[in-house]
């Protein structure tokens, strides 16, 4: 995951470098027609008002499926949260950031109640310290624990830093990356939702 991450990064930008070539050398030709411009307008006023509420277009990139313990010790997999969004929160009670963030992460749960789920992925954390913190912080998402010895997830999804999050729409798919405490992941939640 972690490279078919960065691969589509790479594409990303080369695409929007050419793009950008693009724009720039149909901006320098001045031999537009009266009919492009005619046919340009029907397009826009045909437009249903409808299209502004799409769905964001990205990449897709389907989201690896796991399975870890959640907080009462059962079985939880990713795939079993299919046809809701879903925000996987990679996070652990020792990184300050990852804490400082749950009021509004707790704001954002509620303002959007039933339009998502978020499923905290504890990280590096001893057991007992991260069902401790998850009852002190009264964090009401769920959360499953994920041991040192499932690293491979964290690879999977590339997580070099925490806290991380990643939105996946019902389908299954990877819609964004957002590491660290970034407001970009409440404007994209507005941006899904409203």
């Amino acid at each position: 995951m972690n490279k078919t991450l960065k691969t589509m990064k790479k594409l990303f930008v080369s695409m929007a470098l050419i793009a950008i070539t693009a724009s720039c050398t149909a901006a320098g030709n001045k031999q537009q027609t009266a009919a492009a411009d005619t046919h340009e307008e029907q397009a826009t006023a045909q437009q249903p008002a409808a299209q502004s509420q799409q769905e964001p277009e990205y990449e897709a990139v389907a989201a690896p499926d796991f399975t870890l313990n959640d907080i009462n010790g059962k079985p939880l997999a990713l795939s079993s949260l299919r046809g809701k969004y879903v925000v996987l929160d990679f996070w652990g009670s020792w990184c300050p950031w990852c804490i400082k963030g749950f009021p509004k992460m707790k704001e954002y749960y509620q303002k959007y109640a039933g339009k998502f789920e978020i499923l905290g992925v504890d990280c590096n954390d001893p057991e007992q310290k991260w069902r401790t913190a998850v009852e002190q912080l009264e964090l009401p998402w769920l959360h499953v624990y994920c041991p040192r010895s499932s690293s491979k997830i964290l690879e999977d999804y590339g997580i070099e830093g925490f806290p991380t999050k990643i939105i996946i729409d019902p389908k299954g798919q990877v819609v964004e990356e957002i590491v660290g405490e970034d407001p970009r992941f409440y404007t994209l939640l507005d941006s899904l939702f409203k």
